[in-house]
């Protein structure tokens, strides 16, 4: 009876909050405005403010939307099927006027910071939805189609903060680069240690569609791309060597982690490898922002 309780109470005052996956919509908001205070000049407050609502409510459209056409598949896995969709505590209709508010008010704050920031915001969401999500059931290849509007964030907030110099474009492309590649090895972690659990949906989206060596390879081999991408930034006179040894740190440590990982292929490795991926990415974000 407690836990019904719990449900009603979470039925309306949380839900409309947990079908936005608000933590993941921060850590995207978080890659946003780092990379706006990194590529802008003179980063203004105002438009980090406009940056971060933005991303966040269309983050937020892009994951309510996710679950609505997912509703089916949630219910079938452990890890979601206590979501507010497969558990009918709001409606179809109710998650899709949630998700069209959104989107429109995410994409005006966007606008507010220009229309090309905007334009890739739009796009960000429509590749997520219309292409990644139907995609999933039926090939590894989502995940590549799905590591374009989760690496677009970083490239959101560079164009925010865009001059017209060349090099400052080619900034914002590693920038890009960095959050593209890591995609990869993180999401293919998850995907193995929820294997069990995403086959109940037909998820099968490991590079070989299973846990063998080869896929544990593709980890191991994904990650030394990034650690490349993670230090292009100093070989081309963007950063300075502070923030690369920081960076080498961390990727020495994340190096050691991958490399155990595909000695062993054990879901309890693969756990440890994907938290390390998460705290990665802002180490090596924050790092190059400070130009060191």
């Amino acid at each position: 009876m407690n836990v019904s309780n719990e449900i009603i109470v979470y039925s309306k005052s949380k839900a409309f909050l947990l079908i936005t996956k608000f933590r993941l919509s921060l850590l995207v908001v978080f890659s946003a405005v780092v990379s706006y205070v990194t590529i802008a000049e003179n980063p203004r407050w105002d438009v980090v403010l406009y940056l971060s609502l933005g991303g966040f409510l269309i983050t937020g459209a892009s994951n309510s939307f996710n679950q609505i056409i997912e509703k089916r598949l949630d219910a079938l896995m452990d890890r979601t099927k206590e979501r507010p969709m497969p558990l009918e505590i709001l409606s179809k209709r109710e998650a899709f006027f949630f998700s069209l508010i959104l989107t429109v008010i995410g994409l005006y704050f966007l606008y507010l910071c220009s229309f090309l920031t905007a334009l890739i915001g739009l796009i960000s969401l429509l590749l997520y939805v219309l292409v990644y999500t139907p995609l999933k059931q039926k090939s590894p290849w989502a995940v590549f189609i799905g590591a374009f509007p989760g690496a677009l964030p970083t490239l959101i907030g560079a164009v925010t903060g865009q001059s017209q110099q060349n090099a400052i474009e080619f900034f914002s492309t590693l920038l890009f680069l960095i959050q593209f590649i890591w995609q990869f090895p993180h999401f293919w972690t998850l995907a193995w240690f929820n294997y069990d659990d995403y086959a109940k949906a037909d998820f099968y989206l490991l590079p070989s569609k299973k846990k063998d060596k080869f896929s544990a390879f593709m980890i191991f081999l994904y990650t030394i791309f990034l650690i490349v991408a993670a230090l292009m930034p100093y070989f081309f006179h963007f950063t300075g060597i502070l923030s690369t040894i920081i960076i080498g740190v961390a990727s020495f440590t994340l190096l050691i982690q991958v490399y155990y990982f595909y000695k062993m292929q054990s879901d309890e490795m693969s756990k440890k490898l994907f938290k390390t991926y998460i705290i990665y990415l802002p180490v090596v974000q924050l790092s190059i922002m400070t130009r060191l």
